[in-house]
């Protein structure tokens, strides 16, 4: 069995992954513009950067680590400027949502030329192809290797927070599913994607991938596509959580309570408490509350089964972790997390709007675009 290498961080340095639709202007339909637009940017060669992804629908774009959210977040919106000036002259605009309200799966096109994702579909096939969703991945540093599973065990406690705050999949395939996050459900389905199990120690992970390459069940590292996994290349944690996320002021949101979070189980390590930890059956039950029920999810607290709206158990949090957002300079960023508690996560946004239009889910796209445009959530 080999070993796997933690590397070296700065601690609780965070970067961000947003991953974005190219939606046709006049249709609202998903178009396959990523090629082109990647053709006219400048070729990555250092962060932050923008990338292709399964489908040729998808940007991602990729920012630098940063001490504060706030700058990460930044380089996150000059990057999608970028691309915003090179998509406009084809009639293509930008979106970010867990799912597309109405553009078939069936109709998508995977992009050419990845052996990684070839492989992907050729193994998965039928619900691999139904990857038609979007996400936001945020990175924090982590100092010590040994800290690395106990802090993930701690964050799987507030999955169901994270999963409310960025609910934005409420319409698949020109249906009302019922559901805040049918992406959280829908990714869960690839044989290596979903919650992460929950481990004593690094010597277990190393055992675990050991077998599931030594079975052929992933050739590569981050084939284990889990909600939240160790990233040893960069030395961090990565929450992949959150559905796509349409403004900058809300993905700063997150990804400061992300730090935030990441951080006190840190300094808790730190002073030699243990970090509480939910029952993986509580973990999967709490999962699927949040993607139900989004905001209004009733949420399991802790492991003697306390429960709590997941809104008011929120309002509790945010003060709770403002002197950890003071030291990393992210305070007004962790105060978003209540106005979006205040005023609704996306798919409550998204609903409303089809309401507001008739049922129009051509609305609630052209909602979507203005909101990615304009950095921050609309009040409808």
């Amino acid at each position: 069995m080999s070993t796997i290498d933690f590397a070296r961080s700065t601690r609780s340095r965070l970067g961000l992954e947003w991953e974005i639709a190219c939606v046709d202007r006049r249709s609202g339909e998903l178009s396959p513009a990523a090629p082109e637009l990647l053709a006219r940017l400048a070729p990555p060669t250092e962060f932050p950067h923008v990338t292709g992804e399964l489908l040729t629908n998808t940007v991602e774009i990729v920012s630098a680590p940063h001490h504060k959210a706030a700058n990460a977040v930044a380089d996150l919106t000059r990057m999608v400027e970028q691309v915003h000036r090179l998509a406009e002259p084809m009639g293509v605009q930008l979106m970010s949502s867990g799912t597309h309200p109405f553009s078939q799966w069936f109709q998508q096109q995977v992009t050419p030329g990845n052996d990684r994702y070839a492989t992907l579909i050729d193994r998965t096939r039928w619900w691999g192809r139904q990857m038609m969703i979007w996400g936001v991945h945020v990175h924090v540093a982590v100092d010590d290797r040994d800290k690395v599973l106990p802090i993930i065990d701690g964050l799987l406690t507030y999955l169901p927070h994270f999963q409310a705050l960025s609910a934005s999949s409420p319409f698949w395939s020109g249906e009302t599913t019922g559901y805040a996050s049918n992406r959280a459900l829908m990714f869960q389905q690839l044989p290596t994607a979903g919650l992460p199990p929950q481990l004593p120690n690094w010597s277990e992970y190393e055992h675990l991938v050991a077998d599931l390459t030594h079975t052929g069940v992933i050739d590569v590292l981050s084939e284990l596509r889990w909600d939240i996994r160790p990233s040893p290349r960069w030395g961090t944690i990565e929450v992949r959580t959150f559905d796509g996320i349409s403004t900058a002021s809300e993905i700063g949101a997150i990804a400061a309570l992300t730090q935030c979070l990441v951080e006190h189980f840190s300094r808790e390590l730190d002073a030699g408490r243990p970090v509480p930890t939910l029952q993986p059956w509580f973990v999967r039950e709490n999962k699927w509350r949040a993607a139900r029920y989004g905001m209004d999810a009733i949420i399991i607290q802790n492991a003697a089964g306390d429960e709590r709206l997941v809104t008011d158990d929120l309002r509790a949090l945010v003060p709770a972790l403002e002197p950890v957002a003071a030291d990393l300079g992210c305070v007004s960023e962790l105060a978003d997390v209540l106005q979006i508690a205040a005023h609704g996560a996306s798919y409550q946004r998204q609903l409303r709007v089809a309401q507001a239009n008739h049922g129009s889910l051509k609305a609630v796209v052209s909602s979507l675009v203005r909101e990615l445009e304009d950095g921050r959530p609309s009040r409808h």
